[in-house]
């Protein structure tokens, strides 16, 4: 099946401590139906110190299940359902169920 989020897809969280945010996807792990979100579900970990890498406790971002998320309208940013629709040419595009824009065009 095609994917309806993608990496640098701009995505509303629907539920959970951050709900009502946006943010961009950063990576999706189709596997375990989770994505990264810039700066949303951030958790605190302890790092050790390493050549490279300062130690301490640092905030990364958490992977939060794609059930959690939804697509932001390109027109008005509001969350939205994704659907797909072939255009005459065959290409194959995801459309906003929402305002039927286009996403990727």
């Amino acid at each position: 099946m095609a994917a309806k989020i993608r990496k640098g897809d701009k995505v509303v969280i629907l539920t959970g401590r951050d709900r009502g945010r946006s943010g961009e996807v950063i990576e999706v792990r189709p596997a375990e139906n989770r994505a990264l979100v810039r700066g949303v579900n951030m958790v605190k970990r302890h790092q050790r110190q390493s050549s490279t890498q300062e130690g301490g406790i640092i905030s990364k971002e958490s992977p939060i299940h794609l059930s959690n998320v939804a697509l932001a309208d390109p027109r008005d940013g509001k969350p939205t359902r994704v659907g797909f629709k072939l255009m005459a040419d065959g290409r194959k595009v995801r459309v906003a169920k929402r305002s039927g824009a286009e996403i990727d065009g």
